[in-house]
């Protein structure tokens, strides 16, 4: 049976994608239904349902406020299911780099106090799972945060002399008429 799926659920996947891409309401249902009916015993079905749960996710990517909330709330109690923390275990080395950028940036910066907390709670766990794995993140994380500040800073600099140049070319502009 579970060899099956895999025939027609690319076509599932795409028609579920597109119903929350058209009422972005529905991810809240979809990821909950992802989640009862999760495959515990079925590793390739798991790997199918873990990218449909991506597809919806990214298909949400362009609802309001209220509904992002929902989605990293959601995407943050999957912390809570013990098979998928250790999925995310065995799999870290992987994983935490993908997301650690994201991480820092709800812990520095997330408006909503829930997923603030969630994210602190993933964070520490990610610490407490791999601290040396962690620690290589974070100092690959402020080095690309550290280069962005000067790029940024150079920009600045650079539109700065682009504008003083420009106002002086204006005043011997004037000046010669």
């Amino acid at each position: 049976m579970y060899e099956s799926v895999g025939v027609y659920h690319q076509q599932l996947s795409y028609c579920i994608t597109q119903f929350v891409e058209k009422d972005y309401k529905l991810a809240d249902t979809v990821i909950r239904g992802l989640l009862k009916y999760w495959p515990v015993t079925n590793c390739s079905k798991e790997v199918l349902f873990l990218g449909e749960l991506e597809e919806v996710l990214e298909a949400t990517q362009q609802a309001d406020r209220r509904s992002f909330r929902n989605v990293a709330e959601r995407s943050l109690f999957l912390w809570n299911n013990d098979h998928i923390v250790g999925l995310i275990a065995q799999n870290r080395s992987v994983i935490l780099p993908i997301i650690f950028e994201a991480l820092e940036k709800n812990i520095q910066s997330h408006w909503n106090q829930a997923v603030h907390g969630l994210t602190a709670n993933v964070r520490k766990m990610f610490l407490e799972m791999d601290g040396e794995l962690f620690d290589e993140c974070q100092k690959q994380y402020i080095e690309k945060e550290s280069k962005a500040k000067a790029l940024e800073e150079q920009r600045e600099m650079a539109w700065r002399r682009l504008e003083a140049a420009a106002v002086e070319a204006n005043c011997k502009l004037e000046e010669e008429l």
